[in-house]
C-alpha cells in the first residue's frame, strides 16, 4: 500500500499555480514559440531524501571492540555514532539518539550483537543480524555512573562497575538487571576507611568462571568468588590503576599504574607483586627504584605455544622525552619495541587466533585506535611492519577545504587515474591480507562511474572512486610543489595575505571528458593542469601575473532601493596592467614605498620534474597593487575546447588564453556593465589610506564565496574549529561585503545577443548582486591559427537580473535537454603527433553534444539561472523570462545544480535553513521540499554538492563524507547495495583440557550463572536502580537476534557441560528434546481435554 504524502499532494498545486502563471506569460509571447511543448517527464514519486554511506575516518574516536570469529571491528565516538568495519568495502554507521560519548562497547561474539555503554549512563544492545543495524533494548541507570563493562565468552550474563565501586549484573537477554549485586564494601578488606574508587576493570579467570578479578582505580584489586558472595584475595599496590590482563592459565595477571610500572600478580600471592617492571624507566644503578615515568593506559598479557609471552601497553614513557609522539610498546622475551604514532592512542587491541580465554591466545595483530588513524601492525613479521590500510580513512590527512562529485563520467577515466596513482603507493607493507575480513558485499546494482575529488588546505587534490557506494582513493596531486617553499618563519615572503596553510585550495574546475584541472588557492592563485602519462620536466614553469584592483564607491540603485555599493576601475592603475612573464618580476614597490606588482607565493625557477598524471599548463598569480594585496577568487572556469580559464574575484574578472599564454581581458566588474549600468555610482571621497600590512583574501576556513558572507543564516555564525582560523585583513569587512564579486562563470555555446540567428561561443557571468552579462567570443580556426591568432573577446551589451547572488547557470536545447559546454576529447600531449594526426587535428572541431548546430536557425535555447533567492528559466535569443520560480524568500541558496535523472534533468538545491529542493526543468515545478540539515558551520556549505543519478554529498565532520541520495528508485535498491555485516560462522571447538585435567578435576571451571543470578536465587533488582527502554530495532530483528543470541548461548552451554562434543551431535540431541517436549504437552492438553469434565470418582 502506498503512503499519502500530504507534501507531494502540496507540491502538486504549487506545481499547478505555477505552471499555470508561467504558461500565462508564456501566452503572452508570439505563437510561434514552442517552449510549452517540452514533455517533463520527472514527478514528485520520483524523489525521495535518504542518507546512502559515510566514509572516512570516525571523528574524534572514544572506543574499539572487535569480534574475533565474525573478525568485526567497532568504533564508537564521543559524539555517539557507532562505525562498524568489515573486510575492504563492507563497512557500516550507526548513531545513539543521545549523541553521548561512547566509553565502551563489548560484541557478543559470534552472535551478531553488540553492547554499547555510554557516558549517559546507558547500555544498549545492537543487532547486527541486519544491513542497518538497529537497537534492541536499552538500560538506563538512574543512580549509579557506568565506568566499565565486561562480558564473558558465551555468557549472556554483563558485568556493569560503576563510579561507586559496586557491580551489577544484566541479562543481555531481557535487557534487565540481576538482584544480584557486588558492593564495594562487602569487595575490599573491612579495616579500609578509604572508598576504593570507581571500577576500571572486571574480568572473571579463564580457568575459573566462579572467580571474578575486580579492578578498583585507587591500587585495589579483588579475586570475587561469585558463589559463596565473598572475596578471596586482596591485592594492593601504591598506584593508582589503569588496567589489568590475565595470563591464560587463571595463575598470573599484570596490572598497569599511573607511574609507569607494570606489576604482575601470583593469585594466591596476595601480600605482593611476583614481579615489578618499569618498561621505560631508567635503571638507576646502586638499586634504588627507577625513576616514575608516565601512566601505562592499558596492558595486554597474550601467550604463544612456541615462544615467549606478548606484553603489549600504551603509554608509560619517561617524563624527560618531551615532544616525543605517542607510542605503543610490544615486549616480547628480551626484546622491546618502541613504536611511533603519528597521533595519541585511544585505545588498542591484541587480534587473536582463539576467543577462549582459557587457551594459548597466538596473538597475531595488534589495532591500534589512534585519535585521527587506525593501524593495524603484524606481530608474526621481524619489526612489526604495519598493514596497509584498505578503508578509506585518510580524507582528513590535510584538512578538506572544498569537494567536487562528479557522477556517470566517462569510462576510461577511473582506470587512467588509478594506473597514475599506483605509482604513488607507499612500500614497506606486511605481505599478509587485511585482517579484518568479516561480512559480505552487496549486489552492485549502480554501474556507472563515480569521482569526488578533494581539495585540501596543504594544497593537495584527491580523486576518489565514489563508484556503487564505496570509496577508494586513485591519485594524490601536489600542488604546492610548483612554488618555493620558506624554510622558517623569518624568512616567508612579506607578501603572505595568509598566516598558514597559503597553498590551501578553494575552488576546483574539472572538466572530465578532456582531463583539464583548473585550481584557485587561497593565496589568490590560479594553476591550470592537463593530464600525461608520460613524465616530462618542465624547464621553466609558465607563469602569469595578472594586476587586479579597483576603487570602491557607493551605489544607488535605479529605482531607489538600497544596493551594496560597487567598484570602478581606480585612478592611476591601468586595468589592462598585465605582466605576462616566465619568471617572477622583480619590481616590488611603487613610487610611494608601497609594495606593488609582487605575487603572494614564489614560483620555483628551478627545472620541474612531472610524474605521469597532472602536469602544469600555467600557474596564474594576482600581484599586490599599490599596498593592496590581491583579493580572493571567488568564481573560476576552464574550458578545454575554447583553450580559455576564467576567474574573478570582488575587484573584477580575468580571463587567460591557456594554449598561448596571454591575458585576454582584464576588467572591473563595472566595466563589464558598460553604458547599460543600472546604478548611480559617485565617487567616495576622500579615499580612507589603506593599511599595506595586513591581508585582504577571504579565510578559506571562514567564508569561501561572499554570497555566504553577504546574506548570512541565523546558524551561519556557529563555527567548526577545524575550519576558523585567524586572518589579518587591510579590508574593512563592510568594504569586502559590497564589493560586487564575480559568483559564476559559465562557458557556452548560445545566442549571445536578442538578434542573433545562430548560436556562438560565449562566457556567461554571474554576480553577486545577481546580475548576468554575457561576453562575446571570437575564437580563431583549430591547429596551428589557433595558437597564432588572438582570441577576440568583447562584452555584448546583454544584462539580466535576478534576486540574489547568481550561483548556477545551464543551457537547454529545444526539446529540453542539456547543452553541455563544449569539450576536447583527451589525448596524450606529451607524445608528438604524426602526420595524419596533425591534419585531423587541423579540421578537428571542439566537441559540443548541442544538437543546437545542427538545428534550423529558428529553434530556440533556454538558459536556467540559479541565484540565492530564485531561479529563472529565459528562452534564447528573444531574453524572454517564460518560467520563475522563488526558492526561499527568509534564506539563501548555498548550493544548486542542474543534474540528471531518470534520463531527464532537474535543478537541485540545497538552502541554509537545511531544506533540500529539486525543481524540473524548463517549468521549475517543485518537485521535493525535505528539511534535511541546518547549516551548522561553514563546512557543510562549502562542501555540499549535488550530482548526476541522484547523488549529493558534503563533509559532515572534519573527518568524514556523508552521502546521500535523493532518487527513489537509489533509495529502494540501497538495502541491496549495502553489505551484511553478520555471517554465519560456526564458534571454533573449545581448548581439549587433555586426559588428566578432566581426570583431577584441572582446567577451567564451568559455573551455572543462570543459577546464581537468575530472579529465582538472586531475587529482583532495585526499579529505582536503571530503566528498560525496548529499542526501535523491529520484530523482526528482536526475533532473528533473541533466537540467534539465546539459541547460541544454550548450544554454548551444552557444549561445554558436555566436553567439547561436536555442535551437530548437540544440535540433533537439542532439536530430538524439542521435539520430544512438544509431544508430551500435546499428550498433557489431550489428557487435560480428556478428563476435564469429570469428578474425582469417575477416574
Amino acid at each position: 500500500m502506498r503512503k499519502f504524502n500530504i507534501r507531494k499532494v502540496l507540491d502538486g498545486l504549487t506545481a499547478v499555480s505555477s505552471a499555470a502563471s508561467a504558461s500565462s506569460a508564456a501566452q503572452q509571447q508570439q505563437a510561434g514559440n514552442r517552449e510549452t511543448e517540452i514533455q517533463e517527464t520527472l514527478q514528485s514519486e520520483h524523489f525521495q531524501l535518504c542518507k546512502t554511506v559515510r566514509h572516512g575516518f570516525p571523528y574524534q574516536p572514544s572506543a574499539l571492540a572487535f569480534d574475533p570469529v565474525q573478525k568485526i571491528l567497532a568504533i564508537g565516538t564521543q559524539t555517539g555514532a557507532l562505525r562498524l568495519f568489515g573486510r575492504p568495502g563492507v563497512e557500516c554507521y550507526c548513531q545513539h539518539d543521545s549523541g553521548a560519548a561512547v566509553i565502551q562497547l563489548q560484541f557478543l561474539i559470534n552472535e551478531g550483537a553488540l553492547v554499547s555503554a555510554l557516558a549517559d549512563d546507558t547500555l544498549h544492545l545492537w543487532n547486527l543480524r541486519q544491513k542497518r543495524p538497529a537497537i534492541l533494548h536499552s538500560l538506563k541507570f538512574n543512580r549509579e555512573r557506568i565506568t566499565f563493562c565486561h562480558l564473558p565468552f558465551q555468557s549472556k550474563w554483563l558485568y556493569v562497575g560503576t563510579e561507586r565501586g559496586n557491580i551489577h549484573i544484566v541479562n543481555v537477554e531481557s535487557f534487565t538487571l540481576s538482584g544480584y549485586v557486588i558492593m564495594w564494601n562487602k569487595a575490599i578488606e573491612l579495616s579500609s576507611k578509604s572508598h576504593p574508587g570507581p571500577i576500571v576493570h572486571i574480568s572473571d579467570n579463564p580457568m575459573d568462571e566462579g572467580k571474578l578479578l575486580i579492578g578498583f582505580e585507587s591500587g585495589t584489586v579483588v579475586l570475587w568468588d561469585l558463589k559463596s558472595k565473598k572475596a578471596d584475595y586482596r591485592y594492593t599496590h601504591d598506584e593508582a590503576i589503569h588496567s589489568v590482563a590475565w595470563h591464560h592459565e587463571g595463575k598470573q595477571f599484570i596490572c598497569s599504574h599511573s607511574d609507569g610500572t607494570l606489576t604482575i600478580w601470583n593469585v594466591k600471592s596476595p601480600a605482593k607483586p611476583f614481579q615489578t617492571i618499569t618498561p621505560h624507566g631508567k635503571q638507576l644503578k646502586d638499586g634504588k627504584k627507577p625513576e616514575p615515568c608516565k601512566p601505562i593506559l592499558k596492558v595486554e598479557y597474550k601467550t604463544t605455544r612456541a615462544g615467549e609471552p606478548f606484553i603489549i601497553l600504551s603509554g608509560g614513557l619517561s617524563y624527560d622525552t618531551v615532544g616525543r609522539r605517542p607510542c605503543l610498546t610490544v615486549m616480547h622475551g628480551k626484546s622491546t619495541a618502541v613504536l611511533e604514532m603519528d597521533y595519541s592512542i585511544v585505545d588498542f587491541l591484541t587480534l587473536c587466533e582463539t576467543p577462549y580465554p582459557n587457551d594459548f591466545q597466538e596473538p597475531y595483530a595488534v589495532v591500534v585506535l589512534l585519535e585521527k588513524d587506525l593501524v593495524l601492525i603484524d606481530l608474526a613479521q621481524n619489526g612489526y611492519p604495519i598493514f596497509e590500510n584498505p578503508y578509506p580513512l585518510t580524507i582528513h590527512e590535510s584538512p578538506v577545504t572544498c569537494c567536487e562529485y562528479f557522477a556517470d563520467c566517462p569510462v576510461d577515466l577511473i582506470p587512467a587515474l588509478y594506473s597514475v596513482g599506483a605509482r604513488q603507493k607507499r612500500q614497506g607493507y606486511s605481505k599478509k591480507e587485511w585482517p579484518i575480513s568479516g561480512g559480505n558485499w552487496g549486489l552492485i546494482t549502480q554501474s556507472y562511474p563515480e569521482i569526488i575529488i578533494t581539495g585540501h588546505a596543504d594544497g593537495s587534490i584527491k580523486f576518489w572512486d565514489a563508484s556503487a557506494i564505496t570509496l577508494q582513493v586513485l591519485y594524490k596531486l601536489k600542488t604546492a610543489k610548483v612554488f618555493e617553499k620558506s624554510r622558517n618563519k623569518d624568512d616567508r615572503p612579506n607578501t603572505d595575505i595568509v598566516d598558514e596553510d597559503p597553498y590551501a585550495i578553494q575552488i576546483i574546475s574539472w572538466c572530465p571528458e578532456s582531463r583539464m584541472l583548473c585550481i584557485a588557492g587561497v593565496s589568490a592563485h590560479v594553476i591550470i593542469y592537463r593530464f600525461s602519462k608520460q613524465e616530462v620536466t618542465t624547464e621553466v614553469i609558465p607563469m602569469l601575473e595578472v594586476r587586479l584592483l579597483y576603487e570602491i564607491n557607493d551605489v544607488e540603485s535605479p529605482d531607489g532601493e538600497q544596493v551594496p555599493p560597487l567598484p570602478t576601475p581606480g585612478t592611476g592603475s591601468n586595468p589592462q596592467s598585465i605582466v605576462p612573464q616566465s619568471h617572477p618580476s622583480t619590481s616590488s614597490s611603487s613610487s610611494d614605498g608601497l609594495r606593488d606588482n609582487v605575487p603572494c607565493l614564489k614560483v620555483k625557477n628551478s627545472p620541474l620534474k612531472q610524474s605521469p598524471g597532472y602536469q602544469i599548463e600555467l600557474v596564474i598569480q594576482l600581484v599586490w597593487v599599490s599596498g593592496e594585496p590581491p583579493q580572493q577568487i571567488t568564481s573560476l572556469a576552464v574550458n578545454s575546447a575554447y583553450g580559455l580559464v576564467v576567474f574573478g574575484n570582488c575587484n573584477g574578472i580575468a580571463m587567460v588564453d591557456y594554449l598561448q599564454k596571454t591575458v585576454l581581458l582584464n576588467l572591473g566588474t563595472i566595466e563589464l556593465y558598460g553604458s547599460n549600468d543600472p546604478y548611480r555610482r559617485e565617487p567616495r571621497s576622500p579615499r580612507k589610506t589603506r593599511q599595506p600590512s595586513g591581508a585582504g583574501l577571504c579565510d578559506i576556513n571562514e567564508g569561501t564565496t561572499v554570497p555566504e558572507d553577504r546574506c548570512k543564516s541565523p546558524t551561519s555564525d556557529v563555527k567548526d574549529n577545524s575550519f576558523s582560523r585567524s586572518r589579518s585583513s587591510s579590508v574593512t569587512s563592510i568594504d569586502k561585503e559590497s564589493r560586487e564579486a564575480i559568483s559564476a562563470l559559465h562557458f557556452c555555446e548560445t545566442f549571445t545577443r536578442k538578434a542573433d540567428t545562430s548560436p556562438s561561443p560565449c562566457l556567461w557571468v554571474g554576480t553577486t548582486l545577481g546580475t548576468v552579462l554575457v561576453i562575446a567570443l571570437n575564437l580563431p580556426p583549430g591547429g596551428e591559427q589557433r595558437l597564432l591568432q588572438p582570441v577576440i573577446v568583447s562584452p555584448s551589451g546583454t544584462i539580466l537580473r535576478l534576486k540574489g547572488a547568481i550561483l548556477r547557470m545551464a543551457f537547454l536545447d529545444t526539446t529540453g535537454a542539456l547543452v553541455p559546454p563544449a569539450h576536447e576529447p583527451w589525448r596524450e600531449h606529451n607524445v608528438p603527433e604524426d602526420k595524419d594526426e596533425k591534419d585531423k587535428s587541423k579540421k578537428r572541431r571542439p566537441v559540443s553534444v548541442s544538437p543546437s548546430s545542427s538545428q534550423e536557425i529558428s529553434e530556440n535555447q533556454y538558459a536556467v539561472i540559479c541565484s540565492e533567492k530564485q531561479a529563472k528559466v529565459i528562452s534564447l535569443p528573444s531574453q524572454n523570462c517564460i518560467y520563475k520560480q522563488n526558492i526561499t524568500e527568509t534564506s539563501f541558496v548555498l548550493r544548486g545544480d542542474i543534474v540528471s535523472l531518470s534520463n531527464s534533468i532537474c535543478l537541485a538545491c540545497f538552502c541554509a535553513n537545511g531544506h533540500i529542493m529539486t525543481f524540473s526543468l524548463p517549468s521549475l515545478r517543485p518537485l521535493l521540499d525535505v528539511y534535511y540539515l541546518p547549516l551548522t558551520n561553514m563546512r557543510i556549505a562549502r562542501t555540499f554538492c549535488f550530482t548526476n543519478n541522484g547523488q549529493a554529498l558534503y563533509l559532515v565532520s572534519p573527518t568524514e563524507i556523508q552521502r546521500l541520495t535523493y532518487s527513489q528508485e537509489t533509495c529502494e535498491n540501497l538495502q541491496e547495495m549495502l553489505g551484511e555485516l553478520f555471517t554465519p560462522v560456526e564458534t571454533p571447538e573449545a581448548p581439549n583440557r587433555g586426559f588428566f585435567k578432566g581426570l583431577f578435576g584441572g582446567g577451567a571451571q564451568s559455573l551455572d550463572r543462570e543459577e546464581l543470578f537468575g530472579e529465582s536465587a538472586s531475587g529482583k533488582a532495585s526499579r529505582s536502580l536503571a530503566q528498560h527502554i525496548p529499542g526501535p530495532g523491529g520484530i523482526e530483528g528482536v526475533k532473528g537476534a533473541a533466537s540467534g543470541v539465546v539459541g547460541e548461548l544454550a548450544r554454548a552451554r551444552l557444549a561445554l557441560d558436555e566436553r567439547g562434543q561436536k555442535l551437530g551431535e548437540l544440535e540433533e540431541k537439542t532439536a530430538a528434546m524439542l521435539y520430544s517436549a512438544d509431544s508430551f504437552s500435546k499428550h498433557a492438553h489431550e489428557m487435560m481435554l480428556k478428563y476435564k469434565d469429570k469428578k474425582w470418582y469417575q477416574f
